[in-house]
């Protein structure tokens, strides 16, 4: 294992080396080693040559030694809010599944679909689909894949069943701000360009159109030419228990208070609050006596540290590409190659984001490519916030490849799925979520945005 693990590095830092070495024939020292130093990030992460929250901290002692950023300036990027925002979600999604909630959840939703195959792709993708919206796509995809596993032992059923899964966590992880990490690392990378955020409800009312066509599409893609033979016996939903209801009370009651939150212009201002700070309110009002419904001790070893550092470096090479200059580099020469309709225009990013994302995290992608984007909408024109909000939306609709989202690697550990198949359905649905995006981002969100 370690001989393994040292080669992985070895071939990380010499895809750097490469790729520092190509970026030098062009541009500056500094610029260079940026592009180097994201190869080598990107590579780690890619094939776990180091623990994912290991190299999401390199940046704090990479960047200052090559001169692409001061310390305090690169350190600074881990305490960015929206972090705190998501820190909250960490801990509500704990607590959900602590107290076994996501499982009642479950078993009402799935209670109401047809017991038959097509009719379980359906309650698996919407479940998972839902799920997402307030967990993580990869926690969802985790919780809910025995599901696919063991309600059939038709291999190619279940190999459907776990597409449903994984597919569904990725579609619906976009309803929310929170529900999945480009998400958040546009609203961190709009706060940091004093952008006006899009208010959580705003943000739901805009993607949900969006979200619940592709849930359709892809539960009709994975149900043609299944049998109509039902499946599976019936299941009597057990009551709630006391500590899954004040979880569901929070839950409710942080709802109320976000839609309180947000304005909607002309008629309410909003109450003001900062949204950051009402997820970590609600997070931590977990473990406040009465309730004590999360345990310091025992639960913080379920906090996903290492995602949050992985926010953290994100927000740092966005950070990184304003101060060297090299975002406005990259948006000169999109800009000299885009004399483009601004509809094509938007269609070629779109398509450029979801099939880039394929082959690398799509965390990673967004954070290096929005401050290009940005870059590039202000010397065009463009809608800013429309044209940032469309790469980060199809960075989360990559369908093709294990690696492409976690939900994808998930479904592939399960056994499940093959890779052929995979393809075949990804791409498709590639296609489709593209399509789908553009359109309503032209007829729809440019009216809002």
């Amino acid at each position: 294992m370690q001989t393994k693990e040292f080669q992985n590095i070895a071939i990380a830092l010499g895809i750097a080396l490469s790729v520092f070495l190509v970026s030098y024939s062009v541009l500056n020292f500094t610029q260079s080693a940026l592009f180097g130093v994201i190869a080598l990030l990107i590579t780690l992460w890619t094939n776990e040559g180091l623990p994912m929250g290991v190299v999401s901290l390199l940046p704090i002692i990479l960047f200052p030694s090559l001169s692409i950023l001061e310390t305090q300036a690169t350190a600074i990027n881990y305490s960015n809010p929206i972090i705190y925002l998501f820190f909250g979600g960490f801990l509500l999604a704990i607590a959900v599944e602590k107290s076994d909630l996501h499982a009642w959840i479950a078993d009402k939703m799935l209670g109401l679909f047809p017991n038959t195959p097509r009719g379980m792709i359906f309650s698996l993708v919407i479940t998972s689909g839902m799920l997402s919206s307030i967990l993580s796509n990869t926690t969802t995809t985790l919780l809910l894949i025995s599901i696919a596993l063991f309600i059939t032992d038709d291999v190619k059923l279940k190999l459907r069943f776990a597409l449903a899964i994984a597919y569904g966590a990725s579609i619906g992880g976009i309803i929310t701000p929170i529900g999945t990490p480009p998400n958040l690392v546009l609203l961190g990378i709009m706060n940091d360009k004093g952008m006006e955020l899009i208010p959580f409800f705003q943000w739901i009312w805009m993607v949900a159109p969006l979200a619940f066509a592709m849930l359709l599409v892809l539960g009709w893609l994975l149900s043609l030419g299944v049998s109509s033979t039902p499946i599976v016996q019936e299941k009597k939903i057990k009551p709630l228990n006391k500590a899954q209801k004040k979880v569901l009370f929070i839950l409710f009651s942080l709802v109320l208070l976000l839609l309180l939150n947000a304005p909607i212009k002309p008629y309410w201002s909003g109450l003001g609050l900062n949204e950051a700070g009402i997820l970590l309110g609600a997070g931590l009002l977990l473990f406040a006596p009465g309730l004590h419904l999360l345990d310091w001790a025992e639960d913080k070893a379920k906090i996903p540290y290492r995602i949050m550092f992985l926010f953290g470096a994100g927000f740092s090479i966005a950070a990184a590409f304003s101060a060297t200059g090299l975002a406005d580099i990259l948006a000169t020469y999109l800009v000299s190659l885009t004399s483009l309709p601004p509809l094509l225009l938007l269609l070629g990013v779109a398509t450029l984001i979801t099939f880039a994302t394929e082959i690398t995290s799509n965390t990673a992608l967004v954070s290096v490519m929005l401050p290009v984007l940005y870059a590039v909408a202000e010397q065009t024109g463009i809608n800013t916030t429309l044209f940032m909000m469309v790469a980060t939306l199809c960075a989360s609709y990559a369908f093709m490849l294990p690696i492409a989202t976690p939900p994808n690697a998930i479904a592939m550990s399960s056994g499940a799925v093959d890779m052929k198949r995979m393809m075949r359905y990804g791409f498709v649905l590639n296609i489709i979520g593209i399509l789908l995006i553009v359109i309503i981002a032209e007829f729809f969100w440019k009216g809002i945005l």
